[in-house]
């Protein structure tokens, strides 16, 4: 309880202390779960070991934690834009979630399997957990006024809506990847994931749209204010969650989809207050898992691995999603500087915990993926934290040459 207690101290501290520094955030070279990271490191039990988290306690606390920020940070990345301008972006966006997921998951499953030396089974599951590009960290990226100032629009939205669409849709590769390594069946597995998929989305269009026909209705009798219109999102992304799990679908897609629907119901040029939900995410919601995160990283597990623990993650870095969008630069649009951009800023975060704890619950045991898991999570919170500031300039910088 103590340590409970301890934990909410650190997180409320961490989060006024951002709220001091504000809009000065977006121009310094660190993130807002970096610092929550390297705060968890610091009070965790390889420092100052003021916190510890039992074992059996890490796979559930982190897995729900994960999901319901995943589900209020994609329904932020599906209110970002206006649904009606993103018609531009609707088929770079399906190539990219598609041949790029694809390719990003063999890319990752390779290596893991070329750098770490472990069975295929288990390094097709780790490339299954890390492809997805997360929303959370990469809307620290994409979002904010230097953002807006920095790039353009389409570049955005690009990855905005490939953070929100591939979180989802990992979860067939991820199940494949399971039943790889329990040696279960995998056409069980397949038609597993095809039920979730179909089921979460049409969960989440039946859902959004009727949450936005009813607050179309309630903004038409001047019925509702702006916080309690922001607020309703929120629920609606938890509803979502829970009527997903019920139906035992895919809830991470469920809500994302439910966003669109309800940003296309409401039928605005502007969404409204509703779409200031990443700044809230990206600066205070976040902390309190990355600050758990950097209390459970498993330092022991990491020393195992050896040389392999420094490689491994800066391979997935630099080979997981660079080569993949520099193939797909034609096919998408993309001018050679907007693929380099959209090839490094693929962060991997929140998600890859996700579905790292999930592939735990579901019964794999190998403490590898954990290990491996967190490496890459860890590292990619520090490398995109350091150079989101930096790398928006370049671009400018580029862009302006």
């Amino acid at each position: 309880m103590d340590d409970l207690h301890l934990g909410y101290a650190l997180v409320g501290s961490l989060a006024v202390a951002l709220a001091a520094l504000s809009s000065k955030m977006r121009d310094l070279p660190f993130s807002e779960p970096l610092l929550a990271l390297v705060l968890g490191v610091v009070v965790g039990p390889q420092v100052l070991g003021l916190v510890e988290v039992a074992d059996p306690l890490r796979t559930p606390l982190v897995h729900e934690m994960a999901r319901v920020l995943l589900a209020i940070s994609l329904i932020g990345v599906a209110l970002r834009f206006p649904v009606r301008r993103l018609r531009a972006v609707v088929t770079p966006t399906t190539v990219l979630v598609m041949a790029g997921m694809a390719g990003m998951a063999a890319l990752s499953a390779g290596l893991a399997w070329l750098v770490l030396g472990i069975p295929v089974a288990l390094a097709v599951l780790i490339g299954a957990c890390i492809t997805p590009t997360d929303p959370v960290l990469a809307s620290s990226v994409v979002t904010g006024k230097p953002a807006e100032e920095h790039l353009p629009a389409r570049t955005r939205q690009l990855l905005s809506e490939e953070s929100g669409a591939n979180d989802g849709l990992a979860l067939p590769l991820v199940l494949l990847g399971i039943a790889l390594v329990l040696a279960d069946s995998l056409g069980h597995a397949a038609l597993d994931g095809l039920y979730q998929v179909v089921v979460g989305i049409v969960i989440g269009i039946v859902a959004g749209l009727v949450a936005g026909r009813a607050m179309s209705f309630a903004m038409s009798r001047s019925d509702v204010d702006e916080g309690p219109s922001l607020v309703f999102t929120l629920v609606l992304a938890v509803a979502v969650l829970g009527i997903a799990r019920i139906a035992n679908s895919d809830g991470v897609l469920a809500v994302f989809v439910a966003g669109l629907a309800y940003n296309f119901a409401v039928a605005q040029d502007e969404v409204g207050p509703q779409n200031t939900i990443d700044e809230g995410v990206n600066r205070y919601l976040v902390l309190p898992l990355f600050l758990l995160l950097g209390i459970l990283l498993p330092w022991s597990e990491w020393a195992d691995l050896g040389w392999a623990a420094v490689l491994f993650p800066v391979a997935v870095l630099l080979l997981r999603r660079l080569p993949v969008l520099l193939v797909l630069a034609r096919p998408l649009g993309l001018r050679l500087r907007d693929a380099v951009f959209l090839g490094w800023f693929g962060p991997i975060g929140v998600s890859a915990l996700f579905y790292l704890t999930l592939s735990e619950e579901d019964g794999v045991t190998d403490p590898r993926l954990w290990a491996a898991g967190t490496l890459v999570v860890a590292a990619s919170t520090v490398a995109h934290g350091i150079s989101s500031a930096p790398g928006r300039r370049l671009y400018r910088r580029a862009a302006g040459s």
